[in-house]
């Protein structure tokens, strides 16, 4: 089961379960939409891989 972190590893923003705006690695780094492609230009900075969509967890 997904790890869901809630927030950006970034900024900070609040990212909770139900959040569109999430995306995560493959080591399940999360962060916002607007960090992935603003600051971070699609790669991340720990694993240097691509980010997608984190599912949502229904409640």
């Amino acid at each position: 089961m997904l790890e869901i972190r809630p927030t950006c590893e970034h900024c900070n923003t609040p990212l909770p379960y139900d959040s569109e705006d999430a995306m995560i690695c493959t080591f399940e780094c999360t962060y916002c939409k607007d960090c992935v492609q603003d600051v971070l230009q699609d790669v991340c900075p720990n694993c240097g891989g691509n980010f997608v969509e984190r599912p949502i967890r229904p409640s």
